[in-house]
């Protein structure tokens, strides 16, 4: 019984065992068929993307061979260019040099095959043409036909005044016409001839130029100065000031209180300097420096200049000024007596130190405190100083034929010391004469 039961068991062992190994067989064998599908599924990747890569190359070289066919029709598209010398007058560079920098700047644009001046040396000295005085159009066209160039590019650079004036001129040389020209004028600074030259050729073969450039050196907008829109009213001046506030009242008190005995309104004569430093139609900004000498009919002299920055409209003579001023007078620190037991007289800052009445204990190293305000005035007694102000001046110019009459009001104002003035001069504007 038991034999048999032990049989039993090893068969069904047995069973279980083939069981695991068929199962570990099925198992192994759907690995290998996913791991075949899987590699198959990557070599279908490689070779899409190997496909993939060999259509990319192939636009790229189709691509590369396009350009390289389009640069080589536009290079033998190109013309040929020579410049022999660009004639000069009035500026450093000479004919050669000129003709040098032209060369450049016509080769830095790409749109030209530029003969180099070596080659072009060889023709004209084989065939005897003096590059120095070929600039008309048939010793040009007859020089390019020797050269075999298709074009011809000449011109002049010359200086007038404060001016440089730029021309180029492109000849053909097949049709011996002039194809292209550009005439420009610029301000005369000769140490940016090459930018110059730089915009001359763009404008003559027709690219843009930079904006920035062109402002700074073309010079579109300078006004032109003329008698018709100019007003000059350097000339001599006479008129009037009043002086205001406590200043009239020392100008005016006796000597012996340390005034001037003068009147607050007193004469003044001098002379105008002007200088014109922008113009503009009718709007002119000035430089005005004014000398003046008043006093004179009190026996003094009280001498003052001024500087100052002016406005004018020449349509309507009206304008407008202001500056600094700058005057020598004697001043003195005073102060009016009117505290208690006090004369009410003005006195220098000095006699109240002075006076024994303000001793304390008669020690005059031990003084009072001044009741008084003390105030920088006008004054005989004091020392003389520069003192600065502010004017602030309008007027108009009448005109009558060549003369003109200008007419100002202006104001000095200063605390304890404001001054009104009125100023009239005259002016003859002459005739230019014809050089």
């Amino acid at each position: 019984m038991k034999s048999k039961i032990h049989e039993h068991l090893k068969k069904s062992i047995d069973g279980v065992s083939k069981t695991k190994t068929k199962i570990r067989m099925r198992t192994k064998e759907a690995k290998t068929i996913s791991q075949i599908l899987r590699d198959n599924s990557i070599i279908k990747s490689n070779n899409q993307l190997n496909i993939e890569k060999m259509k990319t190359l192939i636009k790229t070289g189709f691509l590369l061979l396009v350009i390289l066919i389009a640069n080589h029709s536009f290079a033998d598209s190109k013309e040929t260019v020579a410049v022999l010398s660009i004639d000069t007058k009035g500026i450093i560079q000479d004919a050669e040099a000129m003709g040098y920098l032209v060369r450049l700047e016509l080769e830095k644009t790409k749109m030209y095959i530029v003969m180099d001046k070596y080659d072009i040396a060889d023709v004209v000295e084989k065939d005897g043409i003096d590059i120095n005085t070929c600039f008309g159009k048939n010793c040009l066209v007859d020089a390019g036909k020797k050269l075999k160039a298709d074009k011809m590019l000449t011109g002049r650079v010359e200086r007038f005044g404060e001016k440089i004036v730029i021309t180029l001129r492109l000849i053909d040389v097949k049709t011996g016409t002039v194809e292209k020209s550009d005439a420009t004028e610029y301000l005369n600074l000769q140490p940016e001839i090459q930018k110059m030259v730089e915009l001359s050729v763009k404008n003559l073969i027709g690219i843009e130029n930079d904006p920035i450039l062109v402002n700074l050196l073309v010079d579109y907008d300078t006004p032109i100065a003329s008698p018709k829109t100019t007003l000059k009213l350097s000339g001599p001046r006479m008129g009037v000031s009043m002086v205001t506030g406590l200043a009239a009242k020392r100008l005016a008190a006796p000597k012996n209180e340390g005034g001037y005995g003068m009147f607050p309104v007193n004469v003044q004569f001098g002379y105008q300097l002007e200088q014109q430093y922008l113009s503009a139609g009718n709007f002119q900004a000035l430089i005005e420096v004014i000398g003046l000498i008043g006093g004179l009919e009190s026996g003094q002299i009280l001498p003052s200049i001024s500087f100052l920055n002016g406005f004018r409209d020449n349509k309507s003579g009206i304008e407008f000024a202001f500056g600094p001023v700058i005057r020598v007078v004697q001043t003195a620190n005073v102060y009016k007596a009117d505290h208690e037991g006090g004369d009410g007289a003005w006195h220098v800052e000095d006699d109240w130190k002075g006076d024994p009445n303000n001793w304390i204990g008669g020690d005059e190293f031990n003084v009072k405190e001044n009741p008084n305000k003390m105030t920088e005035l006008p004054d005989s007694r004091g020392k003389y100083k520069m003192s600065a102000g502010i004017v602030i001046a309008a007027g108009k110019t009448f005109r009558s034929g060549y003369l003109n009459i200008p007419v100002n009001l202006y104001v000095v104002p200063k605390q304890n010391a404001t001054v009104y003035g009125l100023s009239i001069g005259f002016n003859v504007n002459k005739k230019r004469k014809v050089q």
